[in-house]
């Protein structure tokens, strides 16, 4: 039986590139809730969080799992979706992302996280200061709001994206074509 994958963990996990890669394996169709959002909005995330601040952009990744969940009831078509890094924040976001699919927290390393994100400048929460400092702060306050997210945890640390698409699969009972 094929369901409806969730990607949620820090960013810099991989969400989006495993969901590339599950994608392919699967032959199901990847959305990502940032590039939903962007489309809905007409602008990029960086410029909601600059122009509107960041609950406006917590306000609309909710509004998106909504809409999701819609779509899935109706159509019933399973899915690979990525999420925001910042999504399962809210409390309301994680049972909407439980009701959507089967939930994979991408867990990873503050060390591997700073390698994936040098010289990325497109990440509005590690704009300014240290950078170290503040993934470590940040992911040791999510781990456990990620992990009470999830049905399955995957470590991403020192594996490719195949391992991990492999990983997801074997633990879902999702059978590839």
């Amino acid at each position: 039986m094929e369901k409806t994958i969730i990607l949620t963990g820090f960013m810099g996990a991989g969400k989006t590139s495993v969901g590339k890669t599950l994608a392919q394996k699967t032959g199901l169709k990847l959305l990502d809730t940032d590039k939903l959002i962007e489309k809905q909005e007409g602008t990029t995330i960086s410029r909601i969080f600059q122009t509107q601040g960041e609950e406006a952009f917590r306000k609309a990744e909710t509004n998106i799992l909504k809409s999701l969940l819609k779509t899935k009831e109706k159509t019933k078509e399973p899915a690979i979706i990525s999420v925001g890094g910042g999504l399962p924040l809210r409390e309301e976001n994680q049972t909407l992302l439980k009701n959507l699919g089967l939930v994979i927290y991408l867990q990873i390393q503050p060390s591997t996280v700073l390698k994936r994100l040098k010289g990325d400048t497109s990440r509005p929460l590690l704009q300014g200061g240290d950078a170290q400092e503040k993934v470590t702060t940040l992911l040791t306050q999510r781990a456990p709001i990620y992990q009470k997210a999830a049905h399955l945890s995957i470590d991403v640390d020192n594996k490719t994206l195949n391992q991990i698409a492999e990983e997801i699969l074997l633990q879902s009972n999702i059978i590839s074509p």
